[in-house]
């Protein structure tokens, strides 16, 4: 076989048919040609099972048998998924227009008077099947093209909110909004850079998954949008891309949540970092920034203050702002800070949250 023969599709015929004679002649037919892989199928009952077994391209249906006709075996045909869209011509001993008509009305392909001429069989069983063929590339390319798309808009989902990642999927090409409430939580791991020159690269990042992982499971129990990691930091706010009047508790739930687990998975691994939090509430602009590597970020004041609660915090404990402490208070314990100096802010007065009341 040369190398062109060997590229030539290779068209699988069934042939479904409950006289033996006709399926030797047909059989000596195709034996001729390399591109034509033959099965031969006498019993009607135990034809679609055979069709799914060989998947043929075409199939060749004997009209009138003894325990079936050639319009209930098409029916069979197109019921069962491995040849639902397979091509099914239909032998005949008469050449009627009225029986060709009904057949091709039930599903069958073509029609062929048996026994049928050689360069005439030939001749539709390749164009058949060259089109299931087709049909069966498109479909993988299709499915193929429907994988990656799925995995494109479940990566864009990991790195965007799904409201938002649904409108840039709708073609909009600048999204950027003012929320007048929100609530923003940073954290930093206290510790973490000196622990980062002891171990391997692995188990550093190996580490640091595990701690946002958990991060990432507590923002959303109390839905909340993760925003981004930094280094050894965690960026999250609640009251977006969807507002909420709730925003502040759901925060102060999570960090009383993520300072509990925190402290449960450094007990778990012998380790002695702490987490330190800080939550500020307040107005900000959100919005896409990037083409190719797109991100959803935050900016205004509030971003800055909330970091700066982290920043001024103490190891272990919830610093929050003022403005936190009003939306919050009454419904759980702080213990007052008084005011201290804020880069950039001044004076302000602060507390740690403890706990619900």
């Amino acid at each position: 076989m040369t190398a062109a023969d060997a590229s030539k599709p290779v068209h699988r015929v069934l042939l479904v048919d409950d006289q033996r004679l006709v399926a030797e002649v047909v059989r000596r037919m195709l034996a001729r040609h390399a591109d034509i892989v033959f099965e031969y199928c006498q019993d009607a009952a135990a034809a679609p099972a055979a069709a799914a077994d060989f998947r043929p391209t075409v199939i060749l249906q004997d009209l009138v048998m003894e325990d079936a006709d050639g319009l209930e075996m098409v029916r069979r045909y197109r019921s069962q998924p491995a040849s639902a869209d397979v091509p099914v011509i239909m032998l005949s001993a008469t050449a009627e227009a009225a029986i060709k008509a009904e057949l091709l009305e039930s599903g069958a392909n073509d029609y062929l008077v048996k026994p049928p001429n050689e360069v005439e069989l030939l001749a539709r069983l390749r164009v058949h099947s060259d089109a299931y063929l087709r049909l069966l590339e498109r479909n993988t390319a299709f499915a193929a093209l429907e994988k990656e798309r799925t995995k494109s808009e479940r990566l864009l989902l990991n790195i965007l909110p799904t409201a938002i990642a649904e409108r840039l999927k709708n073609g909009e090409r600048t999204i950027a909004e003012s929320y007048p409430a929100v609530t923003v939580l940073f954290t930093d791991l206290c510790g973490f850079t000196t622990f980062s020159q002891h171990v391997s690269a692995h188990d550093l990042v190996g580490l640091l998954d595990d701690i946002f992982s958990l991060f990432d499971t507590l923002a959303s129990a109390h839905g909340i949008e993760k925003i981004k990691t930094i280094g050894d930091a965690y960026m999250a706010v609640a009251g977006l891309p969807v507002p909420r009047s709730d925003h502040a508790e759901a925060v102060a739930d999570m960090a009383l949540g993520l300072q509990a687990a925190f402290r449960r998975l450094m007990d778990d691994r012998g380790l002695d970092m702490k987490v330190r939090i800080g939550i500020h509430s307040g107005p900000v602009v959100a919005g896409v920034i990037g083409r190719h590597k797109f991100i959803y970020d935050l900016w205004g004041d509030t971003v800055n203050i909330a970091s700066r609660m982290e920043s001024h915090g103490e190891p272990s404990l919830i610093h929050v702002s003022q403005a936190t402490r009003d939306l919050l208070e009454g419904r759980y314990r702080f213990t007052d800070r008084g005011e201290l100096p804020v880069k950039g802010k001044g004076m302000m007065r602060t507390a740690f949250l403890d706990g619900r009341a």
